[in-house]
C-alpha cells in the first residue's frame, strides 16, 4: 500500500544547519588538500591544461561567501564580477590562501543562520545567469568544490604526495 503525505505534513529530510555542516565538512577536507600541496606547486603545477590548484581554490572562494550572501539578500554579483572582483586579493602564498579560506568559513557561518528555511525552495537567478532553486545552488557549490578537490587529488598523487582520505571530513 502506497502512502501519501500532504505537503503540510512533510518533514525535512535535512535541516539547514545539517546542510551547512555537510558543506563545511567538505570545506575542511578541501582545506587539508590545500595544506598538503608543496608551496610552489600549489600556484604553478598543472596537468593537461587544467588550472593550478590555487586557482581552483580561488574559484571555490569566489562562489562560497558571494553565494551565501546572494542567498541571504537576493542580490547576486554577476559571473563577470566574480571573475574580476572576488572580494579578496589573490593569495600569493599557501599561508595567505589558508587565511582567506578560514575567513570565508567564518563569514559563511555568520551569514547562514539568516537564511529563512522556505528560501531553499525559492527560485532565483544566481550570479546573473543560473536559474534554479536555492537548494540547487547550494548543491552546485558543494559539487563544484568536490570536482575541483578531485583535481587537487590527481595533482597531489602525480607529485608523489598522499592526499587526505576523501571520506574524512572532520
Amino acid at each position: 500500500m502506497e502512502q501519501t503525505i500532504a505537503a503540510t505534513e512533510t518533514k525535512e529530510l535535512i535541516t539547514a544547519e545539517e546542510l551547512l555542516q555537510h558543506w563545511q565538512g567538505h570545506r575542511r577536507l578541501t582545506r587539508r588538500v590545500i595544506e598538503a600541496f608543496p608551496e610552489k606547486e600549489l600556484f604553478s603545477y598543472s596537468i593537461g591544461g587544467m588550472r593550478p590548484f590555487s586557482e581552483l581554490a580561488n574559484e571555490i572562494l569566489d562562489m562560497a561567501v558571494p553565494g551565501v550572501s546572494g542567498i541571504v539578500t537576493g542580490k547576486w554579483q554577476t559571473f563577470d564580477e566574480l571573475m574580476h572582483v572576488s572580494g579578496h586579493q589573490k593569495a600569493e602564498t599557501k599561508e595567505e590562501l589558508l587565511a582567506q579560506w578560514d575567513d570565508a568559513t567564518e563569514k559563511m557561518n555568520a551569514l547562514w543562520p539568516q537564511i529563512h528555511p522556505a528560501r531553499f525552495r525559492e527560485h532565483d537567478k544566481a550570479f546573473g545567469m543560473y536559474e534554479g532553486t536555492i537548494q540547487s545552488f547550494v548543491f552546485y557549490f558543494i559539487d563544484n568544490e568536490i570536482h575541483h578537490r578531485a583535481q587537487g587529488y590527481v595533482y597531489l598523487r602525480s607529485l608523489g604526495v598522499e592526499p587526505p582520505q576523501f571520506w574524512d571530513r572532520s
